[in-house]
């Protein structure tokens, strides 16, 4: 929606997300993304820790039932979503403003772990990717070779390289 403010976050998981239902039925999960800065200092040659930001989340419906099923404490999580403030009065009569997210898009990051990913069904035919709009629910399949490529395709030779030999950390030193 046009004014909202949108926002990505990258932190882990404080607790494991909290998940309830509504008076009308509808289902959100409640978390708390925690999201600390690191620098590295040159004059002490070390990594050190900003201060970090607490922020309250929370997701609804299909979203919520996903997040509490796959989420849970210390994982770190990319997020993202709009942020909104709410004004309310506490029990003790105090009135208090609070900033959250209302997530519409979250998953595991895969910076320090690997994840291995379901398909949930989902509403209008949609499953969460992989279908491409195939009728009969199948991934596209890629086309067959029926004639050998001409010498001088430079796509033709993969040099050695194929998905299943591929070795991130010799492409990368860094890695």
């Amino acid at each position: 929606m046009a004014g909202e403010t949108t926002l990505t976050i990258v932190g882990n998981l404080t607790a494991d997300p909290e998940l309830r239902s509504t008076n009308t039925g509808s289902q959100v999960a409640s978390f708390t993304i925690a999201s600390t800065p690191r620098t590295y200092n040159r004059q002490t040659q070390q990594y050190e820790d900003g201060t970090a930001l607490f922020l309250r989340c929370s997701a609804w419906n299909d979203l919520a039932r996903h997040i509490s099923q796959s989420c849970s404490k210390g994982m770190r999580v990319i997020a993202q979503g709009r942020l909104s403030q709410r004004s309310y009065q506490a029990q003790d009569g105090t009135n208090r403003t609070v900033v959250e997210m209302t997530v519409d898009e979250i998953g595991p990051s895969l910076r320090y772990a690997t994840a291995q990913v379901t398909k949930q069904g989902g509403h209008n035919g949609y499953q969460g990717g992989g279908t491409f709009g195939n009728p009969n629910g199948q991934p596209p399949q890629p086309p067959q070779q029926t004639t050998p490529p001409p010498a001088s395709d430079p796509w033709a030779n993969t040099g050695g390289y194929t998905p299943d030999t591929f070795d991130a950390g010799a492409a990368d030193p860094e890695f």
